[in-house]
Formats: structure tokens, sequence, C-alpha cells
């Protein structure tokens, strides 16, 4: 039996030694690496519009100047108009928590009396309100220090935002050039055909963002006026909010945006209760079978439980800003998957069987058409 030995040359060492630095370089540029990553998407997101004026003739550099400063305008104003009340409702909101966990213990033991439980204390264990009160802003801290962590804390969140800004602005304006700068370091024919796949992918990247905030901005306000309704006006700006920026995240971030308003509505009687479970599970079934087909399914085209993952790495690694940015690069990467591997492979494998049934077509026609010899000849 012949044995296989790898010979180790100059060439591979070199290689590995290579391979090792630039994995080290990339882990100590992971600031900047999600700063790109960021770019990238903001770029993807806005690139609609900035294509768009290219129709009028339009400079797109002077196109690009023109959409950010609507976009920080906009921004800026529905932060002035709705953010303050926003902040203090979740303040009182905050402060008011260890009441209502207080509240839901007690209905829970209640429950579990007439149920005839004889271990009460478990359920106070479950319920610990300052164990509960604590793991929940425990959680949501790590997620936003885990969010800002690499840039040096909140200023430095806030720059590396503004960095992001200018930096997708830059790729929006300069677009082709960067574009045939990158691609040009790959050998023939791999620049052109990843030339090819830009487009494909900033756009489904792009309506996969347009899609999540134009949904997220539409159940934060049904979600504000229904709870308003239902008597829960108190917090029903801080609680509409909470629910539309968590719904940006799919799959976890509608059942994260219930959890408050299900906690607020307990203290309010069971029938109130019922009726905002009611709202939720409505509002998440027309998300589900119309908004999210409508707007941003056709865009995605990748399987739930890979967004699903998507989701829990993104926000592993990341924090809240990994929930956010992490499946639009799924859905961009899986158009590179398709369109390089899937489809090519999949016209292989057609190929292949066209081959091999017309050689056995051949195989059994030839003895039926071949001459027969007598034996006596």
């Amino acid at each position: 039996m012949l044995e296989r030995r790898t010979s180790i040359t100059l060439s591979n060492i070199l290689l590995t030694v290579a391979i090792g630095l630039l994995l080290v370089l990339l882990w100590q540029l992971q600031s900047l690496l999600v700063i790109l990553m960021i770019a990238v998407v903001l770029a993807a997101a806005l690139a609609p519009v900035v294509d768009s004026a290219d129709r009028w003739n339009i400079p797109r550099w002077l196109t690009v100047l023109g959409v950010y400063l609507a976009l920080i305008a906009g921004l800026t104003g529905f932060g002035v108009l709705i953010g303050p009340p926003v902040v203090t409702q979740i303040e009182r909101l905050i402060r008011q928590l260890p009441f209502y966990l207080e509240l839901l213990r007690g209905l829970a033991e209640n429950l579990a009396m007439r149920l005839g439980m004889t271990q009460p204390q478990l359920i106070r264990q479950i319920f610990d309100t300052q164990g509960l009160t604590s793991w929940l802003i425990g959680s949501s801290q790590q997620l936003l220090v885990r969010s800002y962590g690499l840039t040096r804390g909140l200023l430095g969140g806030l720059f590396s935002l503004i960095l992001a800004l200018i930096v997708s602005g830059y790729m929006l304006a300069g677009s082709e050039n960067l574009i045939n700068g990158l691609v040009s370091l790959f050998p023939q024919p791999w620049d052109k055909r990843l030339a090819d796949q830009v487009e494909p992918m900033s756009h489904r990247m792009g309506n996969f963002i347009q899609g999540r905030v134009l949904v997220s901005a539409i159940l934060g306000v049904v979600i504000t006026i229904g709870l308003s309704f239902l008597g829960l006006s108190e917090f029903a700006l801080a609680l509409g909010a909470i629910a539309g920026f968590t719904n940006l995240i799919p799959f976890v971030g509608p059942i994260l945006g219930a959890v408050p308003a299900l906690v607020v509505a307990v203290s309010l009687g069971g029938w109130t209760f019922l009726w905002v479970l009611l709202l939720f599970v409505v509002i998440q079934n027309v998300e589900t079978y119309v908004l999210d087909p409508l707007l941003v399914g056709p865009s995605v085209k990748i399987h739930p439980l890979y967004q699903l993952l998507a989701v829990l790495g993104g926000t592993q690694v990341l924090g809240i800003v990994g929930a956010l940015i992490v499946p639009p690069w799924v859905a961009g990467t899986a158009v590179l998957l398709e369109n390089l591997y899937l489809k090519p492979k999949m016209f292989a494998d057609q190929q292949t069987k066209l081959l091999d049934s017309s050689q056995t077509e051949i195989l059994t026609t030839v003895p039926n058409n071949s001459p027969t010899f007598n034996k006596g000849g």
C-alpha cells in the first residue's frame, strides 16, 4: 500500500505564516471591519435612491450629499420630537419594573395554588424580583457594551457611526471606480464574475434593510396606537418604540418587543392582558403573512433557519449591532453562493445527465441497427 506524504516546502511555510499574520491583523482591526460592514449595509440601503438620480444626469456626489443631509435632518427632527417622551417613559418603566414583576409573581403563586402545587417557594425562586430585575438590566447592558465595546465606549461608538456614514458616502459616490479597483485584484475570469455579482448583492442587501425598516416603522406606529386604546397610554410611546426597534431583528425581535407590553398589561387586569396579547398575535400574523412577503420576503431568499443563526451569531459576537447588520450580510453572501457555486453546479449536473442519457440511447440503439450474419455463411 502506497503511503501519501505531504511535502513541506518553503512556499507552504510562507503561505501559512502569511495567513496567520493576516488573521492577527484582522483581529486587531476588528473595529474597522465592523465600521466597513455597517458602511456597506448603509450604502446598499441608499443605493436605489442615488442610482435613480443618475437618470436625471445629476452629479453622483451631489445626490449622495443631498440624500445624507436629508437623512440626518429627518432623524434629528424625529429624535427631537419623539426622543424626550420615549426616554422619559422608558425610565419610568424601568423604575416600575420591580412592581410589575412582583405582581406577576403573585399571580403565578395564585395559579400554582389553584392547580394544587404544594411548593410555592419554587415560584418565588423563579420570579425573584430583584434577581430578574438585575438580570434584565445586566443583559441589556451586556448587549450594549458588546455593541460599542469594540469602539472604546459610547463616544467611540458615536464616532464609529459617523465614520461609517462618511465611508458609505464615499462608497456611493465612487462605487464604479471602487468596484473596478477591487475586482482587478483577482485573476481572470474571476474579476468579471465578481464584478457581475456586485449589483445583485447590493440589491438584495438594500431590499432587506429597506423592508425591515419600513415594516418596523409601521408596526411601531400601530402598536403605539393600539396600546393607547387598550389603556396603556402611560407607556404606549415607549412600548411602541421598543417593539419597533426590536422588530428590526428577524424572528427574535417581535417576541422581545411583546414581553414589556405584556408585563405592563398584567397590572391592569386579565382582560387587558388578553387584549394586549391578542393585539400582538394579530400584528405578528399580519407581519408574517402580509408585510414580510410583500416588503422583505422576495429580497431575502434565505432559509429561515439560516436567518435565525445569523441573528444569534451576530448577537453573540457584536451585540445588538451584530443582530442588525449580520442578517443582510448573509443575504448578500447568499448571492455569491447561488451564482458562483450552486447554479454552475446545477448546470453541470444537468449537462452530465444529458450526456449520460445520450450515451445510453446510443448503446441501446446500436445493437438493433447492427447487421446480422448467418453461421453457415
